[in-house]
């Protein structure tokens, strides 16, 4: 069943506006029509009666023309004269047939065509006669030509201006008439475009009375369901049968009613799950700090320790290095003191052979002191034959061999010295050969020794780079670690804040009214260790050590160059 309810609010603005419009359009349709008409009817006067009346005007101006020129050239003795009255005869004459034919275009109506067609029959008959009247004046007949002119000139010029004036009084009257009906016209016109207006204006607010009923009052409950729904109530309450769009908006909003009925049950489950998990991050969030906490205290005690190695191993780097050195001087001495050594065998290699040599002499001597004792002993048995005269030979003798047995003796005890004395030469030089052998291994020893302290020099050396690089990344681990507790303590702020948000987000979810269970409010559980508490910072042995801030919001104070991101 039709009802004005199902109809669309567009369908009837469209209707409404339609009609207006339609009564607008023929408003100036109509005022067009007439204005046309008035057009058509000025045009015609401008056109065509003004000209032609303009030129009926001319056609009897050039009668009166020819005939004056005829007069006064049938008159006229003065040749002159009579040459300036034919030239004006001859520009009447072709004034009269050119407005004649100007007619003869124009002319519409059967009225003008036939006083036109009588008006150019009395044009020849008129033209006719002036010539014969001429021929009569040519012919030396002035006075027949005269009396010519005088009655059947006349009563054919009569004839034409009877004509020419028909034409003037029929178009004046034309004129009249055409301006009678453009007047009539534009009364019309006026009363008609009066009327229809008027009926468009009570047409277009009994419209807008009717659409404005139609459109404000289902408006005016919709404002009521939304204001219902703006208090929070969104129970089953909202129907309608209209099929226009208004009853569309209803539909929508009794879905929209639906969905956030839909919404609040999902959400008020979102949030218990929520808190549920935020609770869990901020427990965990406490654990890892206190893990944080002893980590950060562990490294410190770390990197104290790691630099009092660093300070051990870079007083042995430096010890060995000393070593090294003294080692290198000792092996310099060692190599030194072979040579001296070397040197000393050699020389007692030379004192030997000169001992040797000194026994060899010291045997010549024993040699020589033996003969010259049995040389001397023979003497004294050649003096003691000879008497008295060998007595002083035999004293001499005698003392000599004394001299030679104690040369003998000293000799050999000498020998013996010597042989003693090459002996010892000879164990001192073994000795000393030893002694070479021994300085040489101790030499070599002692390059070992070098050597190895110069490993042991560069290995220390190495080992307090390497200990340097892990008592950075100590450092750095610590930096890191305290870094981590900053952001441990900004989590648990953020899930202390989630929870009151999520609160928040439960109370605000609560003000929907619905025969739905009640949103249950989310609880707030603090965490069992204080997450405000500041993590522990034990003076670190850099100055590059970091500041844990205090507090939830402080993050660690970051180093220069830092490419660290803060939660």
């Amino acid at each position: 069943m039709f009802s004005i309810r199902n109809m669309k609010v567009s369908v009837r603005l469209a209707l409404a506006f339609g009609l207006g419009l339609l009564l607008l359009g023929a408003i100036p349709f109509l005022g067009l029509e007439r204005m046309a008409k008035l057009n058509e009817m000025t045009v015609e006067i401008a056109s065509d009666r003004i000209p032609m009346l303009k030129w009926s005007n001319a056609a009897d101006l050039a009668i009166s023309d020819i005939v004056n020129s005829s007069y006064g050239l049938l008159l006229t003795r003065d040749a002159a004269f009579a040459e300036k009255e034919k030239t004006k005869l001859a520009d009447a004459r072709t004034m009269l047939a050119e407005n004649i034919e100007k007619l003869g275009k124009t002319v519409s109506s059967e009225k003008d065509k036939e006083i036109l067609q009588a008006m150019t029959a009395a044009e020849s008959t008129f033209f006719t006669k002036i010539d014969e009247a001429l021929k009569l004046q040519s012919d030396g007949k002035n006075e027949e030509a005269l009396t010519h002119l005088l009655t059947d000139t006349r009563d054919a010029r009569n004839a034409l201006m009877k004509q020419a004036d028909a034409m003037v009084e029929l178009q004046n009257q034309s004129v009249a008439d055409g301006m009678k009906n453009a007047a009539e016209a534009y009364q019309d016109g006026r009363i008609l475009v009066l009327w229809i207006s008027g009926f468009a204006i009570l047409l277009a607010i009994s419209l807008s009375w009717w659409i404005m009923r139609s459109v404000t009052q289902p408006l005016n409950g919709v404002m009521a369901i939304m204001q219902r729904m703006a208090n929070a109530d969104m129970s089953d309450w909202i129907e309608t049968t209209a099929k226009d769009e208004i009853g569309q908006m209803l539909e929508a909003l009794k879905i929209i009613s639906k969905s956030i009925k839909k919404i609040r049950r999902v959400v008020s489950e979102g949030t218990d799950a929520i808190g549920t998990a935020s609770e869990q991050i901020a427990s965990g969030n406490a654990d890892l700090s206190q893990r944080t906490e002893q980590q950060a205290s562990s490294l410190e005690e770390t990197a104290s320790s790691m630099e009092e190695l660093t300070s051990t191993v870079r007083l042995n780097a430096e010890n060995a290095k000393q070593a090294n050195q003294l080692a290198a001087g000792a092996s310099a001495v060692a190599v030194k003191g072979g040579q001296v050594v070397g040197q000393v065998v050699e020389t007692m290699s030379s004192i030997n052979e000169s001992s040797k040599k000194i026994v060899d002499i010291i045997s010549v001597i024993d040699g020589i002191a033996f003969q010259t004792n049995i040389l001397a002993l023979n003497a004294a048995v050649e003096a003691a034959r000879a008497g008295e005269q060998g007595w002083g030979f035999a004293v001499v003798a005698t003392e000599v061999r004394t001299l030679a047995q104690r040369s003998a003796a000293a000799a050999k005890e000498i020998k013996q010295l010597i042989g003693d004395s090459v002996h010892k030469v000879e164990a001192g030089t073994r000795l000393v050969d030893e002694a070479g052998k021994t300085m040489e291994q101790i030499v070599s020893s002692v390059k070992r020794v070098t050597d190895i302290m110069s490993e042991i020099a560069a290995a220390s050396q190495e080992q307090g780079h390497g200990i340097e690089e892990v008592n950075q990344a100590i450092v750095q681990m610590d930096r890191v670690t305290q870094q981590n507790a900053a952001l441990v303590e900004e989590a648990a702020a953020a899930a202390e804040s989630m929870q009151e948000q999520v609160q928040k987000l439960a109370q605000a979810v609560a003000v929907f009214m619905s025969s739905e269970r009640p949103v249950v409010a989310v609880r707030q559980q603090k965490p069992e260790m204080p997450l405000t508490q500041a993590i522990a910072i034990h003076d670190a042995p850099k100055a590059r050590r970091l500041s844990i801030a205090h507090g939830f919001g402080h993050a660690a104070e970051k180093p220069e160059n830092d490419q660290w991101t803060e939660l």
